[in-house]
């Protein structure tokens, strides 16, 4: 079997069409899919569709995301068969890990505020942002125009979601993958993996802020979260909650500030 651990596009012939040419035959780069399992503790956990690079902080980042560990040193071992698409992971205390509760729905109130529906390990695990950090409407035009710009697979394929850690000066890391989702579980496993402080973070997304976008920038502790794209009302709901200033439709020079404005600043 094809060892794809390290791919994240890949070639492919295609019969292209315009006006001018007609038809003909040229070869066109295509974002490679793949499914990867984890086994936790020896049982099949999940399975996701991704794009089979940056495996290890896929699984970090996927298993803190959903409740199961908060720090990578309760991971007591990851090994990934990129041949096959296994991880499997045991954990240095599963019987802590709430895997029960995974897909078992809780209704409940965020900061006391208005009611939300979460699963029973959203709630455990997402954060209410008390950041002050402050950006200017430049820096978040520049910090989004660098995610778009720093993407070489997005470039050569047109078929990936992007997300980046920032600081309001900067790009710190940049990940991709098929899955909105997936690219942010990236981030958030490198954040664990190398301890990354994420308390005055901003999260620079290229797809639409939906609740689980918001619920994972939560999840990774990020104040910000900047994308080109239009928001939901539910992720509204939850980003007013949970203290994190969701900033939209950031096209040019222009942009829209939902929710905490008070972090994002004149030039």
């Amino acid at each position: 079997m094809e060892d794809w651990g390290k791919e994240t596009a890949a070639s492919r012939p295609v019969v292209r069409y315009d006006v001018a040419a007609g038809f003909r035959e040229e070869t066109d780069w295509v974002a490679v899919e793949r499914a990867l399992t984890i086994v936790l503790d020896g049982e099949e956990f999940a399975t996701m569709v991704c794009t089979p690079s940056d495996l290890e902080e896929l699984v970090y980042g996927f298993l803190a995301s959903e409740g199961i560990v908060r720090r990578a040193d309760e991971v007591a071992s990851l090994a990934i068969d990129a041949a096959s698409g296994f991880a499997r992971v045991e954990l240095r205390n599963p019987r802590a890990a709430g895997k029960d509760a995974v897909s078992k729905r809780f209704i409940g109130s965020c900061c006391g505020k208005s009611r939300q529906f979460y699963f029973v390990n959203d709630a455990r695990a997402a954060r209410t942002s008390t950041s002050e950090v402050r950006l200017t409407v430049r820096q978040c035009v520049d910090r989004l125009r660098e995610l778009q710009d720093a993407s070489e697979a997005f470039r050569r394929t047109g078929g990936l979601h992007n997300a980046a850690l920032c600081t309001p000066e900067r790009i710190l890391l940049q990940r991709a993958d098929i899955g909105r989702h997936n690219a942010l579980d990236k981030v958030y496993g490198r954040c664990l993996l190398d301890s990354l402080p994420t308390r005055d973070a901003i999260v620079a997304f290229s797809g639409r802020l939906s609740s689980e976008v918001v619920l994972k920038v939560a999840k990774l502790g990020a104040a910000v979260v900047l994308s080109k794209s239009a928001p939901t009302t539910l992720a509204l709901e939850l980003a007013h909650d949970l203290g994190i200033t969701a900033v939209g439709f950031i096209r040019g020079d222009s942009l829209n500030v939902y929710t905490h404005a008070r972090r994002i600043v004149a030039d």
